[in-house]
């Protein structure tokens, strides 16, 4: 059975149907266009037989999607009302018995997924997308690569590289995991309601290795908001809270191979963890 995608008009049906007002407080900008979700699964290299969490899959454009190539999905939707239609949709659509899990939760609430994905795809509003990322990356260690299209400026920091006016903290963070990278633009107009900002596919994928251990992840992220909560301060200066005095973190810093002179801008992952490692 061939699954059809849905349509500007029965994006707007579905939406009537369930007095569905898309809120800006939900991120709830639908996309209409199916060369779109296709781009979008594409980029996320998604293959027959594999197992895609998606989260916030709305109305189920781009979950539809996903199951057009021969991938198990598992929905995660915090919206009642859509968490709900979705298994519906997804059988009118074509879809077979048993491709698709719904999961009507909260993303930064979920621990525990069922099927064990291996690939995140994702169309994620600006207000929660790196503490969702974040979280899953943390909490599924099996998802080892994945797609998402967030606003423009979000895309942009996870992706960046040290050294760069918009790199910070979620760029670290995210770089504990793995490497980033720009996958694609989107336009405004693919959306309903149309968003006054700009978005863009940003992809990753899991190291083979753990960088380190959770104790130590945990230990660098702090260094990390340290580091960034003082942003342009040198590092001895902007790590003294946390390590007692500038001096002890220049002690630190030092003995990790880090100049105490340095900003929290100019430090890699690497860079980051060796501290927490030279903190102890």
């Amino acid at each position: 059975m061939t699954v059809s995608l849905l349509g500007a008009a029965d994006i707007r049906r579905l939406a009537a149907e369930l007095d569905v007002t898309p809120t800006k407080k939900l991120g709830q900008n639908f996309v209409v266009d199916a060369n779109t979700v296709r781009k979008i699964v594409h980029a996320a290299s998604v293959q027959a037989g594999e197992r895609v969490v998606e989260i916030g899959p709305g109305l189920g454009s781009l979950t539809l999607a996903i199951l057009e190539t021969g991938a198990s999905v598992t929905a995660v939707e915090i919206d009642h009302r859509l968490a709900e239609r979705l298994p519906q949709t997804a059988r009118e659509q074509g879809v077979p018995d048993g491709a698709l899990t719904v999961v009507d939760a909260d993303a930064l609430r979920v621990t525990e997924l069922p099927g064990d994905p291996e690939v995140l795809v994702a169309n994620l509003p600006y207000n929660v997308s790196v503490p969702v990322l974040l979280h899953f990356l943390e909490t599924f260690p099996g998802i080892a690569r994945g797609v998402v299209m967030v606003q423009a400026e979000v895309a942009e920091r996870l992706a960046a590289k040290p050294g760069s006016k918009i790199y910070g903290a979620p760029s670290v963070k995210a770089a504990w995991y793995g490497p980033w990278n720009l996958r694609g633009t989107v336009s405004r107009q693919v959306f309903w309601p149309v968003p006054n900002v700009d978005s863009l596919l940003v992809g990753f994928e899991r190291d083979a290795d753990p960088r380190g251990s959770e104790d130590e992840r945990r230990r660098t992220f702090e260094i990390v908001d340290a580091a960034f909560n003082q942003r342009r301060k040198m590092l001895r200066q902007a790590l003294s809270g946390l390590f007692g005095s500038s001096a002890d973190a220049s002690a630190v810093l030092e003995s990790a191979g880090v100049a105490p002179t340095s900003r929290g801008e100019d430090l890699t992952v690497d860079d980051y963890h060796r501290v927490a490692l030279a903190a102890g």
